[in-house]
């Protein structure tokens, strides 16, 4: 009688049991996806910068030439100045890359790269990236406006 009164208990717990684990580890994933994903745009944003401030500098003003502002680019999205095919994180393209000089006393003094524009899309729900990640470096490059 004992027996065939518990019938059916392992099936209850069982429910029980992967409805509470089920969301559990599905936000897990989407958090540590997400942070994969920022650590990545993190790096990318680094190197980029780190490159333009060593690049040579060839607009007369704060505003980029379309070469620089492109290798900068291509750097962040690519790891590559000539470009590639397969991006850093998956949807990031070279037009959600923005490249900004910052003028002190007319001449270059700091490079800053950030990330805008760009979303991330996790299991529940979608991040938007405006303007981080971002690293600035100071400008160590020769300036040779044309």
């Amino acid at each position: 009688m004992k027996r065939k009164s518990q019938r059916g208990s392992t099936l209850l717990e069982f429910a029980l049991g992967f409805s509470l684990l089920v969301p559990l580890f599905a936000g897990l994933f989407q958090f540590g996806y997400t942070f994969w994903v920022y650590n990545q745009l993190q790096g990318a944003v680094h190197a980029g910068s780190r490159y333009a401030a060593n690049l040579a500098y060839d607009s007369p003003d704060a505003t980029p030439s379309a070469a620089y502002a492109n290798a900068v680019r291509n750097i962040v999205v690519y790891g590559s100045p000539q470009g590639g095919t397969t991006p850093v994180v998956p949807g990031l393209t070279p037009a959600h890359v923005r490249v900004e000089m910052v003028f002190l006393r007319n001449a270059p003094a700091t490079v800053v790269v950030d990330i805008d524009g760009l979303t991330i899309s996790s299991i529940f729900r979608s991040y938007s990236m405006a303007g981080k990640p971002r690293a600035a470096f100071p400008y160590l490059g020769r300036w040779a406006p044309v």
